[in-house]
């Protein structure tokens, strides 16, 4: 029923995690995928190399730089004519205490996680507009909405883009083009790998979960292929909520 035949769809972050499983699962529905990666990401060639037709374009792009993300973008829209569906997914978490963090931490985390949505969807959405359609998801995290100790700026970040999302809602959607948002709970990505390397903590984390599992990235490229697909063209402005029941907000 979900189709993405002759539609183009962007994917930041897109070599790894949940993005790899959103490239993969929106090749399947017939899309031309674009995804970027950063610099040396051996895991982008591997990705790429696991498609047999069709195969997905891999972009290097330097989320630390405005002028690299215009071009990158312009080049996507020069090249596939363009982009009719945008997955903000690039990000990083790092572990940081509230009273010990330095600057140069905090605007690293903001840097990547909220102001490269912001550049990039900046730059997507003209072409949007001049199409007459387009669909925003971003990925936030169960962490925008109640915080999370120890990652104040990942969660402010992630926060950040909840409230982004929102107001895009309500800003495009008069251009047919509506903004949503996945907040993912736990899923056993490379991301957090470092902290489930523990099994005792990592089962403690399972159990806490009310459908007693962790989600996999494929969990979450579901939704998301879900609310860029025509079954969800009158959600606009929704923060979807993917973690088992272990965080219940609406």
């Amino acid at each position: 029923m979900i189709s993405f035949q002759d539609k183009t769809v962007f994917i930041t972050g897109g070599s790894r995690g949940i993005g790899a499983a959103c490239v993969k699962l929106f090749h399947q529905a017939g899309a031309t995928v674009v995804f970027s990666y950063k610099e040396n990401n051996s895991a982008a060639d591997t990705l790429v190399n696991s498609f047999s037709t069709k195969k997905p374009f891999p972009l290097q792009i330097d989320f630390n730089s405005e002028s690299d993300i215009v071009e990158k973008v312009k080049f996507i829209l020069n090249k596939f004519g363009k982009i009719d569906i945008l997955v903000n997914n690039a990000g990083i978490w790092k572990f940081g205490e509230a009273d010990k963090m330095s600057l140069q931490e905090w605007n690293e985390t903001i840097q990547i996680n909220l102001t490269s949505t912001f550049l990039i969807t900046r730059e997507v959405i003209p072409s949007m507009k001049k199409n007459g359609a387009g669909r925003i998801i971003n990925i936030s995290s169960t962490a925008g909405q109640r915080g999370e100790a120890f990652y104040s700026h990942y969660a402010a970040s992630k926060g950040g883009i909840i409230s982004y999302t929102k107001s895009l809602a309500t800003e495009l959607g008069k251009y047919n083009i509506t903004t949503n948002c996945v907040a993912p709970g736990w899923v056993d990505t490379e991301m957090v790998s470092s902290v489930f390397s523990d099994d005792k903590y990592k089962e403690k984390e399972r159990k806490a979960i009310p459908v007693q599992r962790i989600a996999t990235a494929e969990d979450i490229a579901g939704p998301v292929l879900f609310l860029a697909s025509d079954l969800a063209r009158h959600i606009n402005g929704e923060i979807l909520n993917v973690n088992g029941g272990s965080i219940l907000c609406g």
